[in-house]
């Protein structure tokens, strides 16, 4: 368990200043592209990572291209549904508060069956799981091109929230990994800063059914499988994540 306090988090990996919150300590998941940090506050990188030599150049702060509107969606709260080896998950999906980040989740992973029979490699009691970008070997499934962050959209990490996994220093690299947090965890949310610059991790739906499920999941007993902490002794397999709504 993590139960320490440290000045930053890497989560899956995901990373931002916790502002003193008492936070999980511990190794953390891997993500598909980002410098995993191994210790508390540290910086090394995992091997279990591949590590980005360019930033996608288009997706900076100030691009335009961010001002551009996501598809349309018929309903602003579409729900899926995502079928586990431990049960089912019913999300409700937010295309009003994180637009871009719902119709990249729909669209490019849900619709073409990306997460079927992946798993969830990291799981925390006490704090999330993470999933979408594994395949039950652990082998990294190729995702696709990273999205904005749409995490200044005033939603919090609150217990049963579904966020998008990103790369540790560079807010806008999240791709198809997402994760549910199994408590309150506020240190991961947006800070408003001078410059106006993103941080946070971005919520874009919660679970409306099935958190007995993510509880389920959260208690399976874990290991260390090469370059991967905490991942189920087990597997989690996400067999489908389909629309229902």
């Amino acid at each position: 368990m993590w139960l320490g306090t440290r000045s930053v988090i890497t989560v899956l990996t995901v990373g931002l200043l916790a502002s003193g919150c008492d936070t999980p300590t511990g190794d953390l998941p891997p993500a598909s592209i980002p410098a995993l940090d191994g210790t508390p506050g540290g910086g090394g990188t995992s091997a279990a990572h591949r590590q980005v030599d360019n930033e996608p150049l288009t997706l900076i702060a100030n691009n335009q291209e961010f001002q551009s509107p996501a598809r349309a969606q018929d309903e602003f709260f579409p729900e899926v549904e995502v079928a586990t080896s431990l049960g089912t998950i019913r999300v409700r999906l937010n295309a009003e508060r994180a637009p871009r980040t719902v119709d990249n989740f729909l669209y490019n992973y849900v619709d073409t069956g990306f997460y079927d029979q992946t798993v969830f490699h990291f799981v925390e009691q006490g704090y999330l799981i993470a999933g979408g970008g594994y395949s039950v070997a652990l082998q990294e499934k190729p995702a696709g091109t990273p999205i904005p962050c749409e995490a200044n959209n005033g939603l919090s990490n609150r217990r049963g929230t579904l966020a998008m996994v990103r790369q540790p220093d560079f807010a806008h690299s999240a791709t198809s990994q997402f994760f549910i947090n199994v408590v309150d965890n506020p240190a991961l949310d947006h800070v408003p800063q001078p410059d106006n610059t993103i941080n946070g991790y971005c919520v874009f739906g919660e679970v409306v059914a099935g958190l007995d499920v993510v509880d389920r999941i959260a208690a399976v007993p874990v290991h260390q499988q090469g370059d991967f902490p905490n991942t189920p002794t087990t597997p989690v397999v996400i067999t489908s994540i389909s629309r229902v709504r």
